[in-house]
């Protein structure tokens, strides 16, 4: 059973392959082969350009398709459906957003409803999982003895980026069960980022103050880092909603197909107490 894995350098991708090591038969597909990672067969293509899929695709059993957060989205999810389509692809399993809807608070959140929609009406099996705000948004968001943040006060359902890997891995090697199914995963509590600041202060041995940021704030902090203005804008869509309330909910849907609870907040502040510090 060959396992085609898109979006294969980004963060979550680069998870799911970590959960499949060992799975024989996984090919990535990437834009420029220089950097694939190693282990796996390579084939180049690019979800925005349909005419470089159909032998990326073949012989393809079970797709993990995601693509790149932006207006662009529906038309690379759909280039690969249609691929998939084409070279008879026996289960697409589809990386969304949480919340996605039609009348989601952020246009991400409604560009993937659409694809969602589109997908469930191709023709082929699918899965699709909706995974909550990841713990590793909070990479550098420490400096010094203070914790930044631009959800305010609001409650969200974290989830480590490697429990979304795990989880996708097992429906990848397994996909039947999982067939038609749509999967919200959140972590195993729902916190605000007053209460990670606690949590880091017991992983570095001393107090963690946190500093809420507004989320304009974060838009252009993250516009001076260079991002994208329609991510930056997005951004700031998803972290308004936040701070409403918008995402103070758990569901057990990890813990029911995993047979084990998320990784909690603690327990991924230990492991990367490195990364989530400023220099």
């Amino acid at each position: 059973m060959t396992i085609l894995i898109t979006g294969a350098t980004g963060t979550v991708s680069s998870a799911v392959l970590q959960s499949l090591a060992g799975t024989e038969d996984v090919r990535v597909l990437v834009r420029d082969a220089a950097k694939a990672p190693s282990g796996v067969e390579v084939a180049v293509g690019d979800l925005d350009d349909p005419t470089t899929l159909d032998q990326a695709f073949k012989g393809v059993d079970t797709l993990w398709l995601l693509t790149a957060m932006g207006p662009q989205a529906p038309h690379a999810s759909m280039n690969a459906v249609w691929a998939a389509r084409k070279a008879g692809v026996g289960h697409v399993v589809r990386m969304s957003a949480i919340g996605a809807a039609h009348d989601a608070p952020t246009r991400n959140g409604r560009l993937h409803a659409l694809s969602d929609v589109e997908l469930a009406a191709s023709g082929l099996d699918w899965t699709v999982i909706r995974p909550a705000f990841f713990m590793q948004n909070l990479f550098g968001s420490v400096n010094g003895d203070t914790l930044y943040g631009a959800t305010g006060e609001g409650r969200l359902s974290p989830i480590d980026v490697r429990d979304i890997g795990d989880f996708a891995a097992a429906v990848l090697r397994d996909p039947a069960p999982h067939k038609g199914k749509t999967y919200t995963l959140t972590g195993p509590a729902s916190i605000s980022l007053r209460d990670a600041a606690t949590a880091l202060g017991e992983v570095y041995g001393g107090p963690i103050a946190y500093q809420p940021v507004t989320p304009d704030e974060a838009r252009h902090s993250m516009l001076a880092a260079g991002l994208p203005e329609w991510v930056a804008a997005v951004t700031k869509e998803y972290l308004t909603a936040y701070a409403q309330g918008w995402g103070d909910y758990t569901t057990p849907t990890f813990a029911d197909v995993m047979g084990r609870p998320g990784r909690s907040f603690t327990d991924f502040a230990r492991d990367y107490a490195d990364r989530l510090r400023t220099p």
